[in-house]
């Protein structure tokens, strides 16, 4: 098949692919999943040749970035075959991942290695306490030394995701911005998703709007709005006297769906239309059921465009309509 846009049936161009390739991870965060969740069996997982499969697939229909997203992707076993194997595809910009980690410390040569370009890493404290409480693991240092060890390397850019969360670690926007300014990272403070049902924290009463993230740092820092647009959701502010930027992420106080140029593929093959929404289409079977070189799978994912939302709509004072947690989505 000749090589075309994705277009939504909004007219919007989906050039952006995230691709969550486990729903294990090995920290258990409050946030994205109780402690005794139950993953996956792994026969339900897509095989890494099939996520090539579908991302080869995706790349040939105009698609230009992927992310490797998880879980935690880098614990899958031979993840970084499969990475390389999408980053060395004719027509792909650029491969990114988002992680944890907890794995770059070993990892950061071989991700520069088999092509990963961008990386984004999840980290919501620099108080080693309060990171146990948060992720139920002691691996504070271990991310502090993958995150020295990413930075030492020339990869094109890399970013720290924190979710903020109202009483629990609001005290650290400061701290958290200085750390990434200071390493020449961007930093995006992100608003919770109501995704899973969770039992550590009511999340209406630990909600911290952008608004208010934006106008604490604005005590510190002298922030101007960047005009600069990016293939996520992320609104940037410049920060003088600094070369890297603080964002916000904000599904709830400014809803980003009228730019959205993004589909998620789930571990276990859905192709998720929408973040907020159930709207899927299943993948997996097409891919087991079809030969490889068949024009089904570009077809149903073309179809499947059909199925994209406007907009989703998060409501923190109702129970979560989506029951799925962030760990089996995808970043």
């Amino acid at each position: 098949m000749a090589t075309s846009a994705l277009i939504d049936p909004f007219g919007r161009k989906i050039d952006y692919l995230r691709i969550s390739v486990t729903d294990r991870c090995d920290f258990r965060c409050t946030y994205c999943m109780d402690e005794e969740v139950t993953f996956l069996p792994r026969d339900h997982i897509l095989s890494l040749e099939e996520i090539v499969r579908v991302a080869k697939t995706f790349i040939a229909l105009g698609t230009k970035r992927i992310r490797i997203t998880g879980g935690e992707p880098l614990v899958r076993k031979n993840i970084l075959w499969a990475m390389e194997q999408i980053a060395n595809t004719e027509g792909l910009e650029e491969l990114t991942i988002t992680t944890n980690g907890s794995q770059l410390y070993k990892m950061a040569q071989n991700l520069l290695n088999v092509g990963v370009s961008r990386i984004n890493i999840s980290l919501d404290t620099l108080k080693p306490d309060r990171f146990y409480a948060l992720t139920r693991r002691d691996k504070f240092q271990q991310v502090i030394d993958g995150i020295d060890a990413v930075t030492q390397r020339p990869f094109k850019r890399i970013k720290l995701n924190s979710v903020m969360l109202k009483n629990h670690n609001d005290d650290e926007l400061f701290d958290l911005a200085q750390f990434a300014l200071d390493r020449k990272m961007d930093i995006s403070f992100i608003e919770e998703m109501p995704l899973g049902i969770i039992s550590d924290h009511n999340r209406a009463a630990t909600y911290l709007s952008s608004d208010d993230v934006i106008e604490t740092l604005s005590q510190h820092y002298q922030l101007s709005t960047s005009q600069m647009i990016t293939s996520g959701p992320t609104r940037y502010y410049h920060v003088a006297g600094y070369e890297n930027r603080i964002g916000v992420i904000s599904p709830h106080s400014h809803n980003f769906c009228d730019t959205c140029n993004r589909v998620r593929l789930t571990a276990e093959g859905r192709l998720l239309l929408c973040l907020g929404n159930e709207h899927s289409k299943d993948l997996k079977s097409i891919i087991r059921n079809t030969n490889p070189h068949s024009a089904t799978l570009e077809s149903a994912i073309i179809d499947a465009l059909a199925l994209k939302p406007q907009q989703h709509h998060f409501n923190l004072d109702e129970a979560p309509q989506i029951l799925r947690f962030m760990s089996a989505t995808g970043g």
